[in-house]
C-alpha cells in the first residue's frame, strides 16, 4: 500500500426530511447566496423549503448554473457574490451546480484573473478568500458534495480544479430528492459512480486489501440497484444506497494508498467539451476501450474485478478480461447509456481532433503509469468507434 494522508472535514446529514436542519448548520448571522441549475429545484419545492430554512437570514438566489457550468456564468455569481457581500454559498442540485457554487467559493475575492485558476492552479489562493460552502445534493453522480473538486467549462476547454478550501462544510443528501429526477440523468449517474470507482481500482495491484474490497462492493451494489433505480424511482432503499454509493466512489477513501488513473475522464471532457454528450456517456464510451487497449498495464487489476466484481473463474486470463469488460458495456447498455461514439453521431474523422483537443491542453501523459500518449488515446478513441 502507497503512503497516503486522508482528511475529510465535510458533516454528511443524510435521510429523509433533513432539509429543515439547514438553519442550524449555517451561521446565524451570515449572508447566503443560494445557487442551483434550472427550474426542477422551484417546481418541485426543493429551492423554496431550503430558503424556509434559512429563516430570517439575507439570501441571494441565483440560477441558470449549466449542466456543464460555465466559467461566464459563474463570474457572474462571483460578481454578485463580491457587491452582495456575500458570505456563505449554498448549492442546490447535482454535481455541476456543486461544482460551479466550488468554483465561486474561490473566485470571488481571487485577486487577478479568476479564469487562470482554471489552468494555473489554485495554489496562489488565500485560503482566508475563499467564501465557505455546503451543498444540498440532488443527483446521485459525481460525490462533489464531499470532496474538494469541481470541473468548469471555458471556450478554452473542460477544466479541473481542486482546493482544500472546496469541501463543503455540511452536504444535505435526502434520496427522496432524487426521486423526480430524468431517467437519464440516473442512469449517467451510475454510469458515472462506477467509473469514478474503476479509476481508483482498475489499475495496478499494490495489496490494499481494504480498499480494493470497498471499491469491489460499491461496485457490486451499484450493478445490483442500477437498474431497481430506474424501474421503481421511488424506491427509498434503493436510492438511499444509490445516493451513498455515490458519494463514497469519489470522498477520497477508497482512493487513499491507491494508484489512480483519470484518463477516462480526461479523455471524456473533451468528448462532452467538444460533442455536448453527457459526462456519464462519454465515461462509458472510453472506459472499455481504453482497457482493451492499455490491458498490458491493468491486467492483474482486470483479473480481479473480473472474479470478484462479475464472478468470472473460467477461461484464460484473456477471455476472463475480454468477459468482464463485456459484462460492463452490458450494464451500461442496461442502463439506456450506449458504449460506442457512433451511437452518438461521433464521426471516425472526429478522433483527430479529440486528440488534438487532449495535447492542446497537455493531456500527453495520461493514466496511473502515464503511459497513455496522444497515440495511445488515439488508439482508445479509434477502438470506441
Amino acid at each position: 500500500m502507497l503512503n497516503f494522508d486522508y482528511r475529510n472535514p465535510t458533516h454528511i446529514v443524510f435521510g429523509k426530511d433533513r432539509l429543515g436542519e439547514i438553519d442550524a448548520l449555517v451561521p446565524s448571522q451570515a449572508r447566503v447566496m443560494v445557487l442551483y441549475g434550472g427550474g426542477s429545484v422551484k417546481k418541485f419545492g426543493t429551492l423554496k423549503a431550503v430558503t424556509n430554512a434559512l429563516g430570517k437570514r439575507y439570501v441571494v438566489e441565483f440560477g441558470g448554473i449549466e449542466a456543464n457550468p460555465r466559467y461566464d456564468t459563474l463570474m457572474r455569481a462571483a460578481h454578485i457574490a463580491k457587491a452582495e457581500n456575500i458570505d456563505f454559498l449554498l448549492a442546490v442540485g447535482g454535481g455541476s451546480v456543486m461544482d460551479g457554487t466550488k468554483f465561486v467559493a474561490l473566485a470571488t475575492h481571487f485577486d487577478g484573473d479568476a479564469a487562470t485558476l482554471l489552468w494555473d492552479g489554485t495554489a496562489a489562493i488565500d485560503d482566508r478568500k475563499v467564501l465557505p460552502l455546503a451543498t444540498v445534493a440532488t443527483l446521485p453522480a459525481t460525490g462533489s458534495e464531499m470532496n474538494p473538486f469541481a470541473v468548469v467549462s471555458h471556450a478554452r476547454g473542460k477544466f479541473g480544479l481542486r482546493h482544500p478550501q472546496c469541501y463543503p462544510q455540511f452536504s444535505v443528501l435526502d434520496p427522496t430528492l432524487t426521486f423526480t429526477l430524468p431517467k437519464i440523468q440516473v442512469a449517467n449517474g451510475v454510469v458515472d459512480a462506477f467509473v469514478h470507482i474503476c479509476e481508483q481500482y482498475v489499475t495496478y495491484p499494490v495489496d490494499a486489501k481494504v480498499q480494493d474490497r470497498f471499491a469491489e462492493g460499491l461496485l457490486r451494489t451499484l450493478i445490483e440497484i442500477g437498474p431497481k433505480a430506474l424501474a421503481n424511482p421511488e424506491d427509498y432503499d434503493t436510492r438511499a444506497n444509490l445516493v451513498w454509493c455515490a458519494t463514497n466512489a469519489l470522498n477520497g477513501l477508497i482512493g487513499t494508498g491507491v494508484p489512480q488513473d483519470w484518463a477516462t475522464h480526461a479523455i471524456g471532457h473533451e468528448l462532452t467539451d467538444r460533442f455536448g454528450i453527457d459526462h456519464g456517456q462519454t465515461l462509458a464510451v472510453v472506459m472499455p476501450a481504453l482497457w482493451r487497449v492499455c490491458l498490458a498495464d491493468k491486467q492483474q487489476k482486470l483479473l480481479q474485478y473480473a472474479a470478484r466484481v462479475w464472478d468470472i473463474h473460467e477461461g484464460t486470463d484473456k477471455e476472463r478480461i475480454e468477459a468482464a469488460i463485456s459484462k460492463t458495456c452490458e450494464f451500461f447498455q442496461s442502463l439506456g447509456i450506449h458504449t460506442r461514439l457512433r451511437d452518438y453521431g461521433v464521426a471516425q474523422q472526429d478522433v483527430d481532433a479529440i486528440v488534438t483537443a487532449l495535447q492542446n491542453h497537455n493531456m500527453n501523459k495520461l493514466g496511473e503509469h502515464q503511459h497513455i500518449t496522444p497515440e495511445v488515446s488515439q488508439q482508445i478513441l479509434s477502438s470506441a468507434w
